[in-house]
Order: structure tokens, then sequence, then C-alpha cells
């Protein structure tokens, strides 16, 4: 080989699943690729690590999915949670190709298990992979590597060069000394930009300094910035993404998925003025928890305080962390940091509201509100049995929507409307041609499984 001659066939940037789909569907065609991982090898993976499940279609349920989720109630419920702001040929074909995912992830060597319980009952929609996200990581680079997939740690890109469209090279960093590694196909799969508080800042204004990172530390947005700097058509709204409301003791990166809070359908959510802002029993809570975090980040001090008492406080799977009681709501509220009179006036209102009905959070049940605004549609019953608990919550970014355009090849579109010759995107970091705001639990992992393997395979047949 001479020294012009590329290293590889396929360069992978990022080491999370849509990154080794790309991998492990490359490899198996026949591609030498490289896989470079901005993170060390402990916390390989991006959010993935923290991930449990994936939203599939299916026409059956089988000894785990308890039931059929067909193609055309999924895009139902992806057009309600995105309002339609959603690319509706790229969406409509991901959630028709999810339908393969189960039977390749097994092929790769994942494995499944029945639905943990909880708010987010999602046995029916979601494959629980078995062991959780280290696990189906595990599973993933045992594979990538048993098929000759090289994979380097602690390696950033700092650097592309593209000529005319076309990917030539990259320059990578590892440990402050860098290196030019030439390919013959690039794939883009290393997330968004929400570890980036400045970035988040530019989108946000200052709000963004009380936002908590819920995933990895290391998705900072340097290869999207690249990319898009260097020509790539954007997508998405820097304002959008993936954002829960998570526990307000979660540390500032990487608290995962223990620190999201399930219990907002089950009581009240005031603001820092003691003021409730929104209805908590609009919909069932799969298909509104991703809606808190923006909702949380609205308000002032960027911060919410859910109210719950002894009758709920075992319907929902608990935060790591314990919340506070209290025998009394007054005290309660100083617990918090409220005012106590005026979280009593919110509370009673909201109690005098409650019309009595059957309470049954399985179902759209009949337990609502009246005559107070924000209205409770669903699951309202009076605060009125101690102890009393309370939750502090904070916007928890999950994930960012801005990202780079792609085809239905995964193959990344230019800003002056064409493709590029060799370069794919897969992942969180193209995401927001599907989600241009909302979320479904699972559907990230989905669209990055979908296009891992469409960059795979359209980068290893360009080879």
């Amino acid at each position: 080989m001479s020294s012009s001659d590329p290293a590889y066939d396929v360069l992978v940037a990022g080491g999370g699943n849509a990154a080794l789909c790309a991998a492990i569907t490359a490899a198996r065609a026949g591609a030498s690729v490289l896989v470079v991982e901005r993170a060390p090898r402990p916390y390989r993976g991006g959010n993935t690590r923290h991930t449990r499940n994936m939203r599939v279609a299916h026409e059956a349920g089988n000894d785990i999915l308890t039931g059929p989720y067909p193609v055309d109630e999924f895009w139902a419920d992806l057009l309600r949670v995105t309002d339609g702001n959603t690319d509706q040929d790229l969406a409509r074909m991901t959630l028709e190709r999810s339908a393969e995912l189960w039977d390749f992830l097994y092929a790769q060597g994942v494995r499944y298990q029945p639905s943990l319980g909880g708010t987010l009952s999602l046995g029916r929609t979601n494959a629980f992979f078995l062991g959780g996200g280290k696990t189906l990581l595990n599973a993933l680079y045992r594979t990538a590597e048993a098929l000759g997939v090289d994979v380097r740690y602690d390696t950033a890109v700092v650097d592309l060069t593209i000529d005319d469209g076309r990917f030539e090279s990259a320059t990578l960093e590892y440990n402050g000394r860098r290196e030019t590694l030439r390919a013959r196909a690039f794939v883009a799969a290393s997330g968004g930009f929400e570890a980036n508080t400045q970035w988040l800042s530019e989108a946000w204004g200052p709000a963004a300094a009380n936002f908590l990172i819920r995933g990895t530390p290391y998705n900072r947005g340097e290869l999207l910035r690249l990319l898009l700097d260097k020509g790539a058509a954007q997508v998405g709204d820097p304002t959008q993404g993936h954002a829960v409301a998570i526990d307000g003791r979660a540390p500032k990166f990487d608290g995962g998925i223990v620190t999201r809070l399930d219990c907002v359908p089950f009581g009240v959510v005031l603001n820092a003025h003691g003021q409730r802002f929104y209805d908590e029993g609009e919909d069932f809570w799969p298909k509104r928890y991703a809606i808190w975090g923006r909702l949380v980040a609205a308000q002032p001090d960027q911060v919410g305080h859910v109210f719950i008492d002894a009758k709920s406080i075992k319907l929902f799977m608990p935060s790591v962390f314990a919340p506070e009681s209290a025998d009394t709501i007054e005290a309660l509220a100083d617990k918090v940091g409220l005012d106590p009179e005026t979280v009593r006036a919110s509370i009673d209102a909201f109690n005098a509201a409650c019309s009595v009905g059957h309470f049954d959070h399985t179902i759209y049940d009949e337990c609502h509100t009246e005559g107070i605004d924000p209205p409770k549609s669903h699951w309202a019953r009076p605060i009125d049995t101690p102890p009393y608990y309370a939750y502090t919550l904070r916007c928890g970014i999950t994930f960012t929507y801005l990202g780079v355009k792609v085809d239905r090849t995964g193959r990344m579109q230019l800003a002056e409307g064409r493709p590029s010759d060799n370069i794919y995107a897969a992942g969180e970091i193209m995401a927001g041609n599907v989600l241009g705001q909302g979320y479904l639990a699972g559907i990230g992992m989905t669209i990055g499984s979908v296009f891992g393997r469409l960059a795979g395979q359209g980068a290893a047949t360009h080879v």
C-alpha cells in the first residue's frame, strides 16, 4: 500500500449504537472499518450506555412483546408527538424498517427481556435489552471486533478535508498528538451538541446554565460543527431536543435514566412561584414525558416541583433519590423552598376542582378537573392524604435535534442541494430529520439503528 492509499475503506466517527450498527453492516459487506470514539473505553457508547429499550414496529407479540404494534399505529404516535414536524418520507421509512431491528440486533448478539414495570408502560411497543444499554454495547463491540473492525478510544475528529462534497481525510487527535487518516467513505455518528453548554447558551440564552445533561459529557458537537461549516445542509432547530424533567439533585452530566421522574401524572407541578403551569394528565406518560423538560425550562429559574400524596407514592418507578416528605403541605413547601401559603392555596384550588370519578392510571380515566386553568385532563385526585411528598424538577437534556440533512440511504446532503459523494450520517447527529420536535420513548435507538445500517451499507457500497 502506498502512502497515498486510504488506510481504511470506512471511517466511523462515534462509538454508540448508530456507529456500531454502521460499522458492523459495512464490515459484513466486506469493507475494512475503523471506529474512532472520543470517550475512554469505560465510557464508550455515548447515550446508548443509558438506554433500556428501542421502539419497533411488529405485527404480532412474542414471548417478550405483549402484543402487535403495527407501522400505522407507530406512525400515528409519531405524528402526534411531533405535531407533524418531521420529514414524512424519511420518518415513514424509519418506522417501516424498524420491523427489521429485532432480528438484526439479535443476530449481533443482543438479547431481550420483558418490559420493566412503572409509569412508562412499553411492554407492547418497545423491545427491552437484557442488561440494558451497556450490555447491548458490549454485544455490538464483540461482534464488530470479531468482524475485524478496529476501534480507537480517546480519539477525536478535530478536522475534515472535504473537496467538492467528497470526504478525503480526517485529522484525528489522541493524547495531544494529531494524525491525518484517509478513508474511502466517512460515517458521522457522533451525537448532538447537548454537552456543549456554550452552544446550548447560544440557542437558549441564560436559561441553559440551569440545564442538566442526562447523557454523556462527550457529545459536544464538534464534528457536527465541522460538517456544517464545511457545507453540510442543516436540519432542525437548535432549541429542539429530547428534554425531560429530571430530579434536580442529578449531576450536571451523565446522570442517566435513573434520574428521570415519572410521578408527574399523579400529582400537581408548581413553579418557583408556587403556581401550576400545565396539564399534568394530558396524555399517557410515554407520550408526554418528553415535553416536560421544555416546560420546566420555560419556568422561572428553570425549576418545577411536583407534589403528590400517600395515595400515589407507589404508582411510579422511583428516582434514584428519595423524595422530600412531610405531614403537612406547608411543611413540605418549606422544605423545597416555596412559600407555604401560596402552595397551600394552589393545592386547595386544585383539590376543589377535582371531579369525582373512578381512578385508573392504565386508561384515560374520568378523573379530571373543572373550572381551573390549567386543567388536569385525567388521573386528577385531591392531594389530601399524608404524608405528602415532593420532588424538585430540572430540565434534563438527553440529545439535541439540530443536525445534518440526509436522504433515504443515510447519505449527507450538502447545503447547495445535492448529496455528498461519500459522507453518511446516523443517530443523534441526524435525528432532526425525523424528530422536528417531541419524542416517543425508545425512538432515538430506532433512528440510530435504522440509519446506522443504511449508512454502513451505503458506505460499503460506495467503496
